[in-house]
């Protein structure tokens, strides 16, 4: 098959080979070396995040969450249903039972008017992801924590660069995970972060990172020797990642700029197909912003949106579907407690992504809109 347009190409700002060299002359290329540094300074200064730091993935932060909040076998965490494995495995790898709710009607996201019916005593977190970097109802979502006395972890694995009535996402739970996949606006390959903006993980958070030991603070000279004093384990990535994301990051608004414009075409070249009913097309919620993650199309039906597939890739162009219910997963599908989540399910049988990164040109993304009007017609 010979793919002309791919879902997604990973974008490569020039600097990249030259600050991995930088990296490897300083010496220095485990983890928590010179760019690592940098990146670290980059988030903390441009969004106020009280603590950042980077993991070799979002999977890593997520599961430092899941320890830094103490999760136990028994404990209860809410979390959407649709959302990557990863969101909801860091927790079940303590030992928590999931709770999944349904997302909203107009727009993946998890409905927040449904969590308080969900939380029982043995609730100890809610878990919000950022679909497509479109912010949840964060208000809502600290009001029940407060209420409730939970803890709140912001997957914003695609929300660099997002904001809620102004505020940075990740920003406002106690604990936030991001991702730096190729697949993401800002990438390092692999790698993540996790955001600490409650001041009372800060120190253990760095323990755990260094595999339960305490040896930041022995080379910041706060200790005089370091040791085992905590469970944990390798969660940092190398310099040589962090070097490549510094260079991504100096590109951002440059980055952000060129998606921002794409996915606008988009959402005007298909306006038409949605006025006429053939398809709909994303909606942000109410205080969100756009990052430009994603573009993404709501089909009919299951069966619509795999013959749309089938049809573009035929013109050899990639796009995809997302998630699957996790409810309804071959993992989870005893463990969950029966209640239908439809919005859910709709989501995972008619969401269908189209190519968007920086270097797709006008001419190209014409052709995936040219492509999609004639398999309507």
């Amino acid at each position: 098959m010979n793919i002309r347009i791919p879902f997604n190409k990973p974008y490569l700002t020039g600097k990249e080979t030259a600050y991995i060299q930088e990296a490897v002359a300083s010496g220095k290329i485990s983890g928590d070396g010179l760019f690592t540094a940098r990146c670290h300074r980059f988030f903390e200064q441009r969004y106020g995040f009280a603590k950042c730091l980077l993991t070799s993935s979002c999977t890593d932060a997520l599961e430092m969450a899941a320890i830094l909040l103490d999760i136990q076998p028994g404990d209860e965490v809410i979390a959407p249903s649709y959302t990557f494995v990863s969101t909801v495995n860091a927790f079940v790898l303590r030992g928590a039972r999931i709770v999944f709710a349904d997302s909203g009607a107009e727009h993946p996201n998890l409905d927040v008017s449904t969590v308080e019916a969900l939380i029982s005593p043995k609730t100890k977190a809610i878990i919000v992801v950022h679909y497509a970097g479109a912010a949840c109802d964060m208000d809502a979502v600290m009001a029940l924590a407060e209420k409730y006395r939970l803890w709140v972890i912001e997957d914003a694995a695609q929300a660099v660069e997002s904001f809620y009535k102004g505020r940075p996402l990740g920003s406002i739970g106690h604990l936030a995970a991001f991702s730096f996949h190729e697949t993401k606006n800002i990438i390092s390959g692999e790698g993540g972060m996790l955001v600490i903006n409650d001041s009372r993980f800060a120190n253990r958070a760095e323990i755990i990172r260094e595999k339960g030991t305490n040896r930041s603070q022995f080379f910041r000279g706060e200790v005089d020797k370091y040791g085992w004093v905590d469970i944990g384990s390798s969660f940092l990535p190398s310099d040589i990642i962090a070097a490549f994301l510094y260079a991504q990051l100096e590109c951002l608004e440059d980055i952000q700029q060129k998606r921002l414009q794409l996915w606008q075409a988009y959402q005007e070249a298909l306006q038409p197909l949605a006025d006429a009913g053939k398809l709909q097309l994303p909606t942000l919620p109410p205080s969100a912003s756009n990052n430009a993650h994603m573009f993404y199309v709501l089909c009919n039906n299951l069966e619509e949106r795999s013959a749309l597939i089938e049809s573009l890739k035929a013109q050899g162009i990639w796009a995809v579907f997302h998630y699957l219910s996790l409810h309804r997963s071959p993992y989870y599908h005893s463990k969950h407690d029966g209640r239908p989540l439809p919005h859910c399910d709709r989501y995972a049988d008619t969401l269908l992504r189209l190519p968007l990164f920086y270097e797709l040109s006008q001419e190209g993304l014409g052709e995936v809109v040219h492509h999609i009007y004639q398999y309507y017609a």
